[in-house]
């Protein structure tokens, strides 16, 4: 377990613009050492507005995305081209823009992939398997106001699975209430850990999450870490306050 690093930035846009920085140069380090990265995404309104950073910034960088396997921490279990989805946005403002090859995107299945969503979780789980690289280099995830984190909620029995890389989540209090997510143990896998949070509304579970007492049954985001780093990137709204 790693002792979390916090990064205050002015606001949004400025914590995606930090963001997206590193996340290039860790790339561009991860590739000059001869591996091929992987990364897991996020969604929500600061993940988009990162990935257009990641768009605009990525010609001046070195990463080569045609060489980069990209994974999600969760999906909403819903029709590919539903406004619910992560993964849409993400496929038209960034990953189509910087030239990721399509064969390294691993999407969590649709309704048009799977017939349920533990169907889809299974498959997601061996697809990981058989792709994967034992751990992200990088995840970036977001926390929600209850400090959930992927779409693992508080006191949800997916909190309690450790045998599974990915599970199904058939009743999220946040809609829609279909879902797949990463459980925790895969999420700890990761060498690097970002949790991205902005704005007012998430200073709250940022500070529980952070709190020396406090149980992952209720902040989730209590209960990942990365191997090698964690770093909470956070705007000056969703900082705690001290």
């Amino acid at each position: 377990m790693t002792t979390p690093e916090t990064v205050v930035l002015a606001d949004a846009d400025a914590l995606a613009t930090t963001v997206a920085e590193r996340l290039l140069d860790r790339l561009s380090a991860v590739q000059a050492e001869g591996r091929v990265p992987q990364i897991g995404l996020t969604g929500g309104t600061i993940a988009e507005v990162l990935h257009q950073r990641l768009a605009a910034l990525s010609p001046g960088s070195a990463v080569d995305w045609s060489r980069v396997v990209v994974w999600w921490g969760d999906e909403r279990f819903a029709a590919p081209d539903s406004p619910d989805r992560n993964a849409r946005p993400a496929r038209e403002t960034f990953l189509h823009v910087v030239g990721v090859d399509p064969a390294h995107v691993h999407e969590m299945a649709s309704t048009d992939d799977a017939p349920d969503a533990a169907t889809g979780a299974t498959a997601y789980e061996q697809t990981i398997r058989a792709h994967g690289s034992g751990g992200f280099d990088v995840l970036m995830l977001g926390i929600g106001p209850d400090g959930h984190c992927a779409s693992l909620f508080p006191g949800h029995p997916a909190l309690e699975v450790d045998e599974r890389v990915a599970v199904a989540v058939l009743d999220s209090p946040k809609p829609p209430p279909q879902r797949i997510t990463l459980t925790l143990p895969a999420l700890n896998r990761s060498r690097a850990v970002w949790f991205l949070a902005s704005g007012e509304g998430k200073a709250a579970a940022v500070a529980a999450a952070r709190a020396a007492e406090g149980t992952v049954q209720v902040t989730p985001a209590r209960g990942v870490t990365g191997r090698e780093e964690t770093i909470w990137f956070l705007d000056r709204a969703a900082a705690p306050r001290t």
